[in-house]
């Protein structure tokens, strides 16, 4: 439990800094500081919209608003290295702390169930023709032309239909004489 607060105070710490690399990197864009060593941080200060309850937390904020991009960059290299994390994902914090709290993608294997399956017709017997073509006009709806043609012709019968469906026109064809399977 400890383990997994920690990863996540270090994934928001990755967070900032990563929001900060690229906040500062705009602003140096917008500005030629940067190229002269003078702090990124625009002049102006703002006020905190949340009270800060920590002085660590204060001095933590403090020191990160007077870094410069390169330093900014550097930070979030070393806080990728010494905890081990990737700051790399474009999605912001947010999108980190849901992935972190997810867990693991070795530990969720989710099955992907089948929904839709194919009938194919593998043999028919000479004397079992007439009933399977009855049974093929009766399952597809086609004219008794057709139906002949899918019959001398083994093959896919259905295509990517609910299982129920198939299992039922499997039962049908097998009654009838067939040799059939569901892929």
């Amino acid at each position: 439990m400890a383990r997994r607060s920690s990863l996540a105070s270090v994934l928001a710490l990755v967070a900032l800094a990563s929001t900060l690399a690229s906040w500062c990197f705009r602003s140096c864009q917008q500005s030629s500081g940067f190229v002269s060593g003078f702090s990124a941080v625009p002049r102006h200060t703002r006020v905190p919209a949340v009270a800060m309850q920590s002085e660590k937390v204060d001095a933590i904020v403090a020191s990160l608003k007077e870094l410069t991009l390169l330093e900014a960059s550097e930070l979030v290299k070393a806080i990728e290295e010494t905890f081990g994390v990737d700051a790399s994902a474009s999605g912001g914090g947010g999108m980190m702390m849901m992935a972190a709290a997810a867990g693991p993608a070795e530990e969720v294997e989710e099955k992907v169930e089948k929904t839709e399956f194919d009938l194919i017709l593998k043999e028919v017997p000479k004397d079992k023709k007439i009933a399977c073509i009855k049974v093929v006009r009766t399952l597809l709806e086609l004219g008794l032309k057709e139906a002949k043609e899918r019959v001398d012709d083994p093959g896919k019968l259905m295509e990517a239909q609910p299982k129920a469906k198939v299992e039922e026109a499997m039962k049908l064809l097998m009654e009838a004489g067939a040799k059939c399977e569901i892929v």
